[in-house]
């Protein structure tokens, strides 16, 4: 593996850093699929079947599914796909504390964490029943493909963990903020800007208005924010724009505002603020909320009850394939991957100490459900044993 620097660690990182050497940015089919395939390898040595869904432009995504048996089913739930092109962010490091590379917590380090602690499940009781895996290969890029597989299998199980990075104290996440995504199209008409100024439609100064109106739906009291992020238009400064585009994104945390902030662009993207101006629009929402319910605090209280502590919560405004299975009304946390931080950049790391206090717990807890382990058998004392290779 190059560029691994060997340290003193209790926790042997070698096969995580196989994963991260692996380029798997979302549209380099080539390296997400041998993700997956070196995955599957280790999940099918632990008795879990495969089930491709082949893809021809991103990576294939992956259900891994478990023998089933009486009792609750669970869903697992991470991604294969980095944001680095190829050539950008490519090595696997150590230090003392900490790993570096791209995905140690976003997220191939929270798949590694359900690796590890399936792998525990089936050496401690020889078989793994009712916990299935899926991995999905487009989150980054919005899960514009995978979203509808992940909502067609959500009726099969009855809760799901998903291994996003845990918070800094060790929280899950409980609500993310909804998303929606639209581009609008704004036709005018060309002229001289000299010599017939007057016969010109200005596309720009449509989406310049367009902009403003967008803009103020935002209500940073209610957790709602909408941002015209990208725009474009013109020819140059000598002619009247005949064409614009806007890329508008929308973030809220209920249906209320959800409903008003998605009526409301729709309604700015399609008005002619200037005669002649002709707009379209194309996008909507893209992952909805996830919110707290009442399925929700009762999954929240049978973990405590299994780990024997209290879980730290915490509310994020960022998004994830968490907001598409809770929507489904499957009870769902996020969050149980290691804590990291600088995702999305070139200092991504993850804390090597988390790996092992998330493995620990998510180990706990899936011994619970994999054939029901009777409550008071989970009960046993955290110890700060030394954590070998999984």
């Amino acid at each position: 593996m190059s560029g691994v620097k060997k340290t003193q660690s209790n926790f042997d990182f070698a096969e995580l850093a196989q994963l991260i050497e692996i380029n798997s940015y979302t549209k380099n089919k080539v390296g997400v699929d041998k993700v997956g395939l070196l995955y599957s390898q280790w999940m099918q040595a632990l008795g879990f079947s495969v089930e491709r869904y082949e893809r021809t432009h991103i990576g294939a995504h992956i259900l891994y599914k478990s023998a089933k048996s009486t009792g609750k089913k669970i869903l697992l739930l991470g991604h294969f796909d980095t944001v680095f092109p190829p050539g950008t962010f490519e090595d696997f490091s150590e230090d003392k504390e900490w790993i570096y590379g791209p995905g140690v917590c976003d997220m191939k380090g929270g798949n590694y964490v359900a690796l590890c602690a399936l792998r525990q499940i089936h050496k401690n009781a020889g078989h793994i029943v009712n916990i299935d895996v899926l991995m999905v290969s487009d989150e980054e890029s919005g899960s514009d493909d995978s979203k509808y597989l992940t909502q067609s299998i959500a009726r099969n199980y009855d809760l799901c963990l998903v291994f996003e990075a845990a918070g800094k104290q060790g929280e899950v996440v409980i609500a993310r903020k909804g998303v929606a995504t639209y581009t609008i199209d704004i036709k005018g008409k060309a002229a001289h800007a000299g010599n017939h100024y007057s016969d010109g439609i200005n596309a720009n100064l449509a989406a310049a208005h367009m902009i403003i109106e967008l803009t103020a739906l935002t209500r940073n009291s209610f957790g709602t924010t909408v941002n015209a992020g990208k725009i474009s238009g013109g020819i140059g400064a000598n002619t009247i724009s005949p064409q614009a585009s806007i890329t508008v994104e929308a973030r809220f945390t209920n249906n209320t505002e959800k409903n008003r902030v998605l009526t409301a662009i729709e309604r700015i993207a399609t008005t002619q603020n200037i005669n002649g101006i002709k707009s379209s629009f194309s996008g909507g929402l893209q992952r909805d909320i996830m919110q707290t319910n009442k399925q929700q605090v009762l999954l929240i209280q049978k973990i405590e009850a299994i780990i024997d502590r209290p879980l730290k919560l915490e509310k994020r405004g960022g998004v994830s394939d968490a907001n598409t299975i809770s929507a489904m009304g499957v009870p769902t946390l996020d969050g149980f991957g290691p804590f990291g931080d600088g995702d999305h950049t070139i200092n991504e790391r993850a804390n090597k100490k988390s790996f092992a206090n998330r493995i620990h717990d998510v180990t706990k807890v899936l011994a619970y459900f994999n054939g029901q382990v009777p409550l008071e058998k989970t009960k046993t004392k955290h110890k700060n044993t030394r954590v070998q290779a999984c």
